[in-house]
């Protein structure tokens, strides 16, 4: 073999490396390692909002929720710990350790708190990727399935833990989704992706997924509705079988983000997609969101049954063929706004207070993973659409000059979790391996 055969070798395999590097970058390393804080600091775009440090050091968080003024309990991924910052520092001690399986996007994932007005109990849920024992009692890395626990906030600890849901974890540690919220119902609502088990394999492909010849829902590619106490609500939206009744909305790839609208009560959620398509939507009960058969505006196209990542087909029509219907009670509505290019959009909230401007009251705001943007969507006159104009009229970005407008914060890092404090103000986390932080958004 002479020198320049070599060299050809040598440069081609350089670039397959570097192509395989890049694919695993994006389908495997977690969701939660892009964007990186601005040396600056995050900046808001309107000159009379400034955005305040809270506090800092909290260890890869996901999710925050707030018990009362100045009082936040946060998640944290890879440790299992539930932290409480009370005045912006962290307790010495965590209220609540659990073992939690952690590989890419498994981990502590979502809290959500609430009153019981008829005992005054103070609940906090959680969901957590709990790790998997061994015979002799032992912690594994693995995972033994995405669950929901309630427990009682007592003090400084948390109590009384009670399983109230058991979702898949498998096949593979992707898509764990781990959005959980109250809400206007009373209801628990839970936000799970297809757990990486789209396009693997046929034993990991069901009806929720949009395969017409799947096997029944088993919990994964859903937002699932449950009481309190972990029980369906009604009948059930799609099915009345266990686990088709727990299904609010199905056909999600992932989602690290829903609120419902304080003025309608009606949910919107975002939602990832591979690279491309991530979107935002108007949840109606039974709403399916097309995945793995739809993304965005395209149809996935992908070889069947191969270990392949879906790529872009041609554009989807107002009423998509062979998607899953479950008999007309589930039905797909195209995204409200689709990024064309992904973002990783995260947190999506409304704003239930007038404290930064009368405004932005009861508008949408959602934060990304990929470029650390705060982006300010204003809803449609009857609620169920947004209010876009100029290049965004078609509800796609295009491109990324074409998200100018909707800007409304940058520089954050990975936003992992938006909500509105008992002071009225937007309050963001970001999430960093060792130095997770909190930060205030509110008048100049």
């Amino acid at each position: 073999m002479n020198k320049s055969q070599k060299f050809v070798i040598l440069v081609s395999f350089l670039i397959i490396s570097t192509l395989s590097f890049l694919y695993s970058w994006h389908y495997v390393t977690p969701l939660f390692a892009r964007a990186k804080t601005s040396i600056e600091g995050p900046s808001i775009n309107d000159t009379h909002l400034t955005s305040q440090f809270i506090t800092s050091g909290l260890k890869a968080p996901t999710a925050m929720t707030f018990v009362g003024q100045d009082d936040i309990l946060v998640t944290e991924k890879n440790t299992g710990n539930v932290m409480r910052i009370m005045n912006g520092v962290a307790l010495q001690q965590p209220l609540l350790h659990v073992e939690v399986a952690k590989k890419d996007e498994r981990g502590l994932l979502g809290v959500a708190i609430s009153k019981n007005t008829e005992t005054g109990k103070r609940y906090v849920f959680l969901y957590y990727t709990e790790a998997l024992r061994n015979d002799l009692g032992g912690v594994t890395p693995d995972p033994g399935g995405n669950r929901v626990y309630r427990y009682e906030l007592v003090k400084d600890k948390l109590t009384n833990p009670k399983l109230l849901l058991d979702l898949p974890a498998l096949p593979e540690p992707r898509h764990n989704g781990g959005k959980i919220t109250i809400g206007p119902d009373n209801s628990l609502y839970i936000a799970i992706g297809d757990v990486g088990g789209s396009f693997i394999a046929k034993d990991s492909e069901t009806k929720a997924q949009n395969y017409v010849n799947g096997s029944e829902p088993d919990g994964r590619a859903a937002i699932i509705r449950i009481t309190q106490d972990g029980n369906p609500v009604g009948n059930g939206i799609i099915g009345s079988v266990p686990m088709s009744n727990l299904y609010y909305a199905y056909g999600i790839k992932n989602s690290f983000g829903f609120d419902f609208d304080p003025v309608t009560g009606k949910m919107w959620d975002a939602e990832n997609g591979p690279t491309f398509g991530d979107e935002i939507n108007f949840v109606d009960p039974g709403f399916n969101s097309g995945w793995a058969k739809v993304q965005g505006v395209w149809f996935v196209q992908s070889q069947e049954g191969a270990k392949t990542e879906p790529g872009k087909g041609e554009r989807v029509p107002e009423n998509p063929q062979g998607l899953v219907g479950f008999g007309g009670k589930g039905k797909y509505s195209s995204p409200e706004f689709t990024w064309d290019k992904s973002v990783a959009p995260t947190a999506l909230k409304f704003l239930t207070s007038s404290k930064l401007g009368a405004q932005y009251a009861n508008d949408m705001f959602v934060g990304d993973a990929n470029f650390g943007n705060i982006y300010h969507f204003v809803l449609n006159q009857n609620r169920t659409g947004l209010s876009l104009d100029g290049p965004l009229v078609d509800k796609v970005a295009d491109k990324v000059e074409e998200l100018g407008n909707i800007i409304f914060g940058k520089g954050f890092g990975v936003i992992t979790d938006l909500q509105v404090g008992p002071d009225g103000y937007l309050y963001v986390l970001v999430y960093d391996k060792d130095d997770g932080r909190i930060y205030r958004i509110s008048p100049a």
